[in-house]
């Protein structure tokens, strides 16, 4: 009887230790996937803080949280279920999901480029009409509706991006993983996003709490704290967008621009074996990630061009009739 007791300990011992070894790997390939969406994490939260300028600050951590409830809907709800759907029955199909979602971060990057050197009007590229409303309800309804769908495109990016980094063929395993990546890049975004939005809040009750100096501090660096983030962000976007595009264009049987980094890549840490590996390997990945910004920049600048001159021949059209 007291065999059989410890015997059935035993088992349970065993399975308890093969259910957290089988979470520890979820977590790890979960943890290993997301990070090469990193890129389209740190745009996503130099994003979203834009969405809460002039509003309430008693609404704006209420707004954050339905636009980050959003963001879960998107990842688990909507691109989750089209992703392996896709993957399953059409695998052909995510290098070209991946190229357009690609083309979009090097189109949305070089636009902030192109504006923030004058070489294009800030805000000429026309996103869709905005809510003229004066109702504050409606208004923050309108604010939530424009960040989430915003966040339908940064959001499928991560999960694709995500997806395509994930090396494994059981169907289950994938599920766990992607679903444990979605929760993990929500609550890591929209709680930062949070931090960071209120982090003034914080300064003026430091000042009110008679220590001045460190909350006068902490208010006038917020606003620079947000312009790295942005310019992070905006560089991000460029090396993300421009690796994906050249990936994905690999992948569908061109090749060049890869074979063209891998080159670049190869001498580059042929000129610096003597240096150690390790530093080798940065000097690697440096030239990997400039060349994917550089043409990034290059390749998002003529989208650009072309989207700008198909809605100024629209406009034209438009008058005309």
């Amino acid at each position: 009887m007291s065999i059989g007791l410890v015997a059935l300990l035993d088992d349970i011992a065993a399975l308890a230790k093969a259910a957290a070894a089988s979470v520890d790997d979820v977590a790890g390939a979960a943890t290993k996937a997301s990070s090469k969406a990193i890129g389209v994490v740190i745009d996503d939260t130099a994003v979203t803080p834009q969405y809460v300028q002039g509003i309430k600050p008693e609404r704006e951590l209420p707004v954050i949280k339905r636009i980050a409830r959003g963001s879960l809907i998107n990842k688990l709800g909507i691109i989750l279920p089209v992703a392996l759907l896709l993957t399953w029955l059409a695998p052909w199909s995510l290098p070209i999901l991946l190229l357009v979602g690609g083309t979009y971060l090097c189109f949305e990057g070089a636009e902030k480029v192109l504006s923030g050197w004058g070489i294009i009007k800030e805000h000429e590229i026309s996103h869709g009409a905005g809510d003229k409303s004066t109702d504050p309800a409606a208004v923050e309804k309108a604010i939530v509706s424009s960040a989430v769908r915003t966040d339908l495109i940064l959001s499928t990016e991560i999960m694709l991006v995500s997806l395509a980094g994930l090396h494994t063929n059981d169907n289950l395993s994938k599920v766990a993983i992607m679903v444990v990546v979605g929760f993990i890049m929500t609550f890591f975004v929209y709680g930062l996003v949070a931090l960071l939005v209120k982090m003034d809040d914080l300064g003026l009750a430091l000042v009110r709490r008679g220590q001045e100096k460190l909350g006068r501090a902490i208010v006038k660096t917020m606003p620079r704290v947000f312009r790295v983030i942005e310019v992070v962000g905006t560089v991000a976007m460029l090396w993300v967008g421009g690796h994906i595009v050249i990936d994905a264009l690999n992948n569908l049987g061109v090749g060049a621009l890869h074979h063209l980094v891998e080159h670049a890549a190869h001498a580059a840490t042929h000129a610096t074996q003597g240096l150690g590996d390790s530093l080798s390997g940065v000097v690697k990945w440096c030239v990997e990630t400039a060349c994917s910004g550089v043409f990034g920049l290059a390749f998002g600048a003529l989208v650009t061009g072309l989207v700008l001159g198909l809605q100024r021949l629209l406009r034209q059209r438009a008058g005309q009739h």
